[in-house]
């Protein structure tokens, strides 16, 4: 190998390498929040009622605004009204991200853990961990509550491993 393929096979393997260090440097993992980090890391908690989602494009991108009534305040101080706006959707159904790709059913209730520094909007807490759906059983009435992260993997520190775990359809007289 001459002297100048070796100078261009460095430079490609120094891009590479650069290449991937971006990568590894942009990726996320999430760490599992026991319920009682949530509860002491949140500046807010309340159950939310979605009132309605729209999806509109901004500089090439999806934007999600999706607003929320107030139904029931833990801790904290929220508005009656709360918008959480997010890069994501679709423009024929809006998605909102943290609410998982499915998206939010106007109607739609959730317990949610939020925070926010002064001066800026309230963010769910550890993703979609902070967010506990309710549903109600259309025959008995009994609602129970499904944490958005009881079905992804997400990091436990304390076995070093990946695991899918959270709170699923535990009824709501139990969670609260």
């Amino acid at each position: 190998m001459s002297y100048v393929q070796r100078r261009r096979f460095l430079w490609i393997l120094f891009l590479a390498g650069l290449a991937l260090l971006a990568v590894a440097a942009s990726a996320t993992t999430l760490t599992r929040l026991r319920f009682e980090e949530l509860a002491k890391q949140a500046t807010a908690v309340a159950r939310l009622r979605c009132l309605g989602a729209e999806a509109r494009w901004e500089n090439g991108e999806i934007w999600t605004d999706t607003r929320f009534e107030v139904v029931e305040q833990e801790k904290g101080l929220l508005p009656g009204l709360v918008r959480f706006e997010r890069l994501g959707g679709t423009d024929r159904r809006p998605a909102f991200a943290e609410w998982k790709e499915a998206g939010v059913s106007c109607g739609e209730e959730a317990y949610v853990f939020l925070w926010s520094r002064e001066g800026e909007p309230h963010r769910i807490l550890g993703w979609s961990q902070g967010t506990f759906r309710i549903a109600r059983d259309a025959r008995t009435g009994v609602e129970t509550v499904t944490q958005d992260a009881a079905a992804a993997p997400i990091f436990d520190p304390r076995t070093r491993e990946f695991r899918r775990s959270g709170i699923r359809n535990l009824p709501w007289r139990v969670f609260n």
